[in-house]
């Protein structure tokens, strides 16, 4: 992604700044952010192995212990990773015309999109089902049905759409908002600094966006919550597009990112406070005991909703103050996620299925689900990128690069 230049980001920051990215033309900052959040999807989703939400299958001893702590990440990572996503197409489309945007965007998400669909998600939804109906069928049976949507297969009760996209259903959103951002990217560019500025200044720069998502979670999240389904998930379109549009339209603009830059550490200390307040009223209560009722979801609204903007606010403020330094650490990595994030997710899936039998103290049970998961996405990066004809299957160039060790910046 491209770094904006600013003339006085050194005399913001002051004589103990951190000096300027090794290459001027990228968001080094937001790229480690994105590496940090797309790190943390696999932390989160061996997580709901052992929450009490629904996921495609579970362990036998799933509770919510953990689900505080799934809460601090929760309300914020994927509208962050949106929001990045928009910056970055904001850079893309002011280096190349439309429509080699389109193919661009078309060979980096659509392939991987496709072959996910076809082969890497299919073992999700076996194990599924084996888990929740005692499917004894044979995988080649499973996949002849998966493929041409002829199962009938009804996990808790609601029919199994296949073939399905599962956890790529980002690939697919960011697809379709990158079309989109097309004809309306251009107004976005002409918007007077004058007139959008005291929008996210000063205070603004919070109580803007929360009211903002305030309003959309207590009006549409009750209508139509999030299904992931493209044609009737009206309240994460209307979350997650603005957010990406929001990152376009700020991609440029450096004082919000100095804003963020300045109001890390308070935003931070509310983020916290607010994921308190929420985990205490939601799981225990103030006097012992879960609170319930409209009030307290409206509560409940604004804390999410406070400490989601703060979270995210504090994460670009401190990507911008100490992760600005380039290296190949940086550019193994910015390659690296994309199948690290293809395949995390069936890996989980597999892993847990197996392991849940085993009866392993969890202690040691869920860090061999994370190194098992870590161990496959890292070994199915290296054998990818060294392999022309896989490399577009997982969202990476044709060409093979020249080989990066992950070695220390």
């Amino acid at each position: 992604m491209s770094q904006p230049s600013s003339p006085n980001a050194l005399t913001t920051l002051g004589a103990t700044a951190m000096p300027p990215p090794t290459h001027p033309e990228r968001r080094v900052d937001l790229d480690w952010l994105r590496i940090a959040a797309f790190g943390l999807l696999i932390f989160y989703h061996v997580g709901m192995f052992y929450v009490t939400w629904g996921f495609h299958v579970k362990s036998s001893r799933a509770g919510p212990e953990i689900e505080p702590l799934m809460l601090l990440l929760n309300p914020w990572r994927l509208t962050l990773l949106f929001l990045i996503s928009g910056v970055a197409t904001r850079f893309m489309l002011d280096k190349m015309r439309p429509g080699r945007f389109l193919g661009a965007r078309s060979s980096r998400l659509l392939i991987p999109l496709a072959f996910g669909i076809l082969v890497i998600v299919p073992p999700q939804s076996y194990f599924q089902i084996v888990e929740a109906l005692g499917y004894s069928g044979s995988v080649a049976d499973f996949y002849r049905h998966y493929i041409t949507a002829s199962g009938d297969w009804r996990p808790g009760g609601e029919y199994l759409v296949t073939p399905t996209y599962n956890h790529l259903w980002f690939v697919l959103y960011l697809f379709i908002y990158s079309l989109l951002v097309i004809p309306v990217g251009p107004l976005l560019k002409r918007l007077p600094a004058g007139l959008t500025a005291p929008l996210i200044s000063g205070p603004f720069l919070i109580l803007t966006p929360l009211l903002f998502l305030f309003v959309i979670r207590a009006t549409l999240f009750p209508l139509f919550g999030e299904t992931h389904a493209l044609i009737d998930d009206w309240y994460n379109h209307l979350l997650s597009f603005t957010a990406f549009l929001f990152g376009y339209a700020v991609a440029r603009h450096e004082p919000f990112f100095e804003a963020c830059q300045r109001a890390r550490i308070p935003a931070l200390i509310l983020a916290i406070i607010a994921w308190a307040v929420l985990v205490s009223v939601r799981y225990g209560g103030l006097g012992g005991a879960a609170l319930t009722g409209p009030d307290f979801t409206l509560v409940s609204v604004g804390l999410r909703e406070l400490q989601a903007w703060c979270a995210i606010v504090a994460c670009i403020g401190f990507a911008r103050r100490y992760l600005r330094r380039d290296g190949p650490v940086r550019r193994y990595l910015t390659d690296a996620i994309f199948p690290f994030y293809i395949i995390h997710q069936t890996t989980i899936v597999i892993a847990g299925h197996y392991l849940d039998p085993i009866q392993l103290p969890l202690w040691i049970e869920a860090p061999v689900l994370i190194a098992i998961t870590i161990g496959s996405c890292w070994i199915g990066y290296e054998i990818v990128r060294r392999v022309g004809v896989l490399r577009p299957l997982f969202g990476l160039k044709m060409e093979p690069k020249r080989i990066i060790a992950p070695a220390a910046a």
